[in-house]
């Protein structure tokens, strides 16, 4: 024996398995990561105790001004990310919303992405003290470089490395500091040959560089765009493509001659 329901009630009832859905994907895992703006460290200084950089083997310059590196800080690849952390990271500045896979390797292990990181990283220290060592013309020279920076992993800090070997060993070229005493942060893979590369995350990384105090931020040219949709006040953008490039562009802006290129 069946008895009808009246519309109220039908519709009601079969409005119970919409809010059901709706209710798990609000709360189901998503292959998204959430990032944030993270630290910046002046390569020029020391971290967590430690020069960041370290030369023997040739004389160095004590410098004035920073160089820092910039990060990012995304949720880790264990994290569950609903579509309720999605949509609150898509309407903030200071969040990103990205592809894990984007981020991280797709199919490994937390370990195995750690380890990931951590080599691209010395991957990356190399070719910076192979690039800084073949401008200033030492790459012949029995110089030594120790590159140290704790708990940050993949290649992005290569062009600021880059540039603080050069500046400990020989400045601006011309008895200066290569920052003019500024604050300087930015971004970018680099090679042997001094290719600049991209990164990624370059609008959060331009925040953490101005919340630090930054008041310049080299970033690869591919990626000014990303860079000027969130920039924040007081932040000078300057493109660049290789290592030649940088140095050029920070030693006109220290004395007022030649180009300083802008995005």
């Amino acid at each position: 024996m069946f008895s009808r329901l009246s519309r109220p009630q039908a519709v009601a009832l079969s409005a119970l398995p919409v809010v059901a859905l709706l209710a798990t994907a609000v709360f189901a895992p998503l292959p998204f990561t959430v990032a944030q703006p993270g630290m910046t460290a002046n390569v020029l200084g020391a971290n967590r105790g430690a020069p960041v950089i370290t030369i023997s083997g040739a004389p160095t310059r004590s410098t004035a001004g920073q160089l820092r590196m910039t990060t990012i800080e995304a949720t880790s690849p264990d994290t569950d990310v609903s579509l309720a952390d999605v949509i609150h990271g898509w309407f903030r500045t200071d969040r990103a919303v990205l592809p894990r896979d984007s981020v991280y390797p797709s199919g490994n292990s937390l370990k195995e992405i750690e380890r990931h990181n951590s080599e691209q990283m010395r991957q990356s220290q190399d070719a910076a003290t192979q690039a800084a060592l073949k401008y200033l013309r030492l790459g012949d020279k029995k110089v030594t470089v120790s590159l140290k920076l704790a708990d940050v992993g993949g290649p992005s800090a290569g062009l600021l490395f880059t540039l603080g070997i050069i500046d400990k060993l020989d400045g601006d070229g011309s008895g200066g500091d290569l920052t003019g005493g500024r604050t300087v942060a930015g971004t970018g893979t680099i090679d042997a040959a001094g290719k600049v590369g991209p990164v990624g995350g370059v609008a959060l990384k331009t925040q953490a560089a101005r919340r630090d105090g930054a008041t310049v931020f080299l970033v690869p040219r591919a990626e000014c765009a990303d860079a000027k949709a969130e920039l924040p006040k007081g932040l000078r953008l300057i493109p660049v493509t290789t290592l030649n490039n940088a140095v050029d562009a920070l030693v006109a802006l220290e004395n007022g001659k030649g180009l300083v290129p802008s995005c």
